[in-house]
């Protein structure tokens, strides 16, 4: 089931949150934290047909109730007395209020600092068991997958008493879809943008548009996405319409790690046998791979493992796709020689990244020069490459027939580490493979003046139909993705308007 929170400061408003959430979710969380007066639940219950679970938190437990606990139980108890479905107490207002008509208990325990160890997870399901509880609920933060572990273990493991878990921070979207999974009671949302109950929060539309969360079951199988970027939640989005409209029990885990050797055994665990990197962790997530192929292993890059025969190898799939829409841009369709074949090619950028897009563009034979701000790192990729080394403060006079922005730290300005693109003339192509499938600053200086642009999202729909096929062993044609994709850059420009 999903959980709407939804924390009404009045009781009109209460009534048009309850209202808005009642059709699109199983159970509603009315939490009365924030009402100035006294309220009356059953006046605001009424008329409203989803089960409804009444809170009331004090900050310690991450709510924001600011009267004295003597008030806040009084608040409990004449909730209680509306005949909601569910009661939320912690541990030492259970112990004060009893069972009262069919309300349901839901026992509360909260930690804002680390998570609760097994010891305690034990020792709390005793105690909530002893002091009449349905249901036991934790909360705690989970920036990463290794943080919201214990607390989906806690959920996942059958007892006598079912658990919920509220998972506060990055991995909470992992948690979310790993609790549907594994048999959470239920799992909890936010209405709409705004009314997160911590920041970053999926809205109940974000879990059915981009994640299909009312379809996965104990049966679906995982691919991890890392990384929470725009480009990521694209990509997650993409990849469940796809595995829906192929009818496969199929959806995208996104993952949030901070530990990579710890990530490698629970990924293990939860049978995940493809991992799509985001482009900033390409680097960091060679150490889950047992083997690489050549251009992951030169360019100290991966963007997609597969685990084939209990062994990771690691794949670096970003120049094949930017090279094969450079070429096709350069030479045209159907063209039969190497379009980069003795063209100036200059790479700006001394990272993974930049050092995967040498490897690919040298191979079709291009001439590669490198250049970067950091021009240590970048005379010692020309080193380790054999191309031409630009220092920075020289790049200006530098010709160049294709320009690759391939250093996601890069900004454009006049200062001695910035780009300045006043170099981008007519006669140029430009690429800029940091931000795919969005535009960048640059693409859009390099379009203003006239260069021959590489559509970022071109690039990125054929790097989308590689990885499916990769995956799944389909055929699936780029354009296929593309509605979703154009969608995705709509909403985001609109949200950036905004």
């Amino acid at each position: 089931m999903i959980c709407i929170s939804v924390t009404p400061v009045s009781r009109t408003f209460a009534k048009v949150d309850l209202l808005n959430a009642s059709g699109q979710c199983d159970l509603i969380e009315l939490c009365l934290d924030k009402l100035v007066k006294e309220p009356d639940v059953k006046d605001m219950l009424e008329g409203i047909s989803t089960p409804v679970l009444v809170s009331c938190r004090r900050k310690e437990d991450g709510g924001s109730f600011e009267g004295t606990d003597e008030q806040r139980m009084m608040i409990l108890r004449q909730a209680i007395l509306a005949g909601p479905a569910y009661i939320e107490l912690d541990y030492a207002t259970a112990q004060s209020i009893p069972r009262f008509g069919k309300t349901k208990r839901v026992i509360s325990y909260t930690s804002l600092g680390k998570p609760f160890g097994p010891a305690e997870i034990e020792e709390i399901f005793t105690e909530a068991k002893q002091i009449n509880g349905d249901i036991v609920k934790f909360t705690w933060p989970t920036p990463t997958l290794e943080a919201a572990w214990p607390l989906l273990a806690a959920v996942a493991k059958k007892r006598d008493l079912p658990a919920v878990g509220l998972a506060l921070g990055a991995a909470g979207a992992a948690f979310s879809l790993l609790g549907r999974k594994y048999g959470s009671p239920w799992m909890y949302a936010a209405l709409e943008k705004g009314m997160e109950a911590y920041e970053g929060q999926l809205t109940v539309s974000e879990l059915d548009e981009i994640y299909s969360w009312r379809e996965i079951d104990s049966h679906t199988a995982f691919i991890g996405v890392v990384g929470m970027g725009m480009s990521e939640v694209v990509t997650c989005r993409c990849f469940n319409a796809m595995f829906k409209k192929s009818g496969l029990n199929v959806r995208c885990l996104p993952l949030m790690s901070e530990n990579f050797d710890k990530l490698k055994s629970m990924v293990d665990s939860l049978k995940i046998n493809a991992i799509v990197t985001s482009r900033a962790l390409g680097d960091e997530m060679l150490s889950l791979a047992d083997e690489q192929e050549e251009s992951a292993k030169l360019g100290q890059y991966a963007d997609l493992l597969l685990r084939k025969g209990g062994v990771w190898q690691a794949y670096n799939s970003i120049w094949r796709s930017a090279v094969r829409i450079l070429e096709r841009s350069i030479g045209g369709e159907g063209s039969e020689k190497r379009p980069l074949d003795k063209q100036n090619v200059l790479v700006i950028g001394s990272g993974s990244l930049a050092k995967s897009m040498i490897y690919g563009i040298s191979k079709r034979r291009g001439l590669v020069s490198v250049t970067s701000p950091n021009d240590k790192e970048a005379q010692e990729v020309a080193g380790q490459f054999q191309v031409r080394y630009v220092p920075f403060q020289n790049l200006y006079n530098t010709l160049s027939d294709v320009v690759v922005v391939a250093d996601p730290a890069l900004r454009i300005g006049t200062g001695k580490t910035e780009f300045n693109p006043s170099y981008v003339v007519p006669r140029m192509t430009f690429c800029d493979v940091t931000e795919m499938p969005m535009d960048s600053s640059f693409i859009t200086e390099a379009r203003g003046r006239g260069a021959k642009v590489i559509e970022p999202k071109e690039i990125y729909l054929d790097q989308l139909a590689a990885f499916t096929k990769s995956i799944t062993g389909k055929e699936v044609a780029a354009n296929e993705f593309e509605g979703i994709i154009n969608d995705s850059l709509s909403r985001m420009a609109t949200n950036s308007d905004e």
